[in-house]
Formats: structure tokens, C-alpha cells, sequence
């Protein structure tokens, strides 16, 4: 999964980014590589559900003034190796900003309980995309 931060001077969404992105992920797609992206809303339109030890969740609309960085978009890619997913993600348009790469996580990486744990009942939908 590539995690996109943007960094202080990022400019926000502009046609040529759009484009460039665009580009990328055709890239990515054609390699096979893509499974599911998303461009997210800045915090200032988030709402964060904190949670503390046992009491009933807080919920607090942003804007979060104490975020000096905020996820800014999401890939998840299929790669063979960690090498694979730095490498796609250095080729990514991203002007001024970062990329965290991280696997993610299965039952199994967790031991046979947690995974028989894990299991769900039912198979989930699909990603859907809002129109």
C-alpha cells in the first residue's frame, strides 16, 4: 500500500497533476499492478473518532490544526517484493510530498488464532467507487 503525504508547498490539485496521476495510474494498470487508489478530502473536512481505554468514543470534526502531516491519497498495488512497491512508488508524480510504503497486513502474518480469528462470515463487496 503507498500512502501519499503532501508536503507544506503542495500546490493541491491543478489539471496538470490531475493528468500526470492520470498517466501513472494508466501505468499501473496496465502492468497489473493496480488494485484499488483514492485521493482523500484535506482534514479540514475530517471528523476523528478517538478511542481511551474502555470510556465511550470522542468525536471531533477537523480541521486538525496538530496535523503536520495527512494522508493525502492511497494506492494499494500487487508487487513481488518491497524493491517492487519503492520502485513503483519513485516513479509516482508526486511534486512535493512523500510516499510510505507498507505491506499490508494478513491473519496469517499474526499466528493460526488470530487468522482463524480473522476470518470473516461473508465475502466483502468489491470497492465500489461514489459516482
Amino acid at each position: 500500500m503507498l500512502f501519499v503525504y503532501a508536503g507544506e508547498t503542495d500546490p493541491g490539485p491543478t489539471l496538470e497533476r490531475g493528468q500526470a496521476f492520470n498517466r501513472y495510474n494508466e501505468e499501473l494498470a496496465k502492468a497489473g499492478a493496480l488494485l484499488a487508489l483514492d485521493g482523500l478530502h484535506p482534514p479540514s473536512a475530517a471528523t476523528r473518532v478517538t478511542f481511551s481505554g474502555g470510556e465511550p468514543p470522542s468525536v471531533t470534526d477537523g480541521p486538525f490544526t496538530e496535523a503536520k502531516e495527512f494522508v493525502g491519497g492511497y494506492w494499494i498495488i500487487q508487487a513481488r517484493s518491497k524493491e517492487e512497491a519503492v520502485e513503483w512508488a519513485s516513479r509516482a508524480p508526486v511534486g512535493d510530498g512523500a510516499i510510505e510504503v507498507r505491506q499490508i497486513a494478513e491473519g496469517s502474518d499474526h499466528g493460526p488464532e488470530i487468522e482463524a480469528a480473522s476470518r470473516l462470515s461473508a465475502t466483502p463487496p468489491e470497492q465500489t467507487v461514489a459516482d
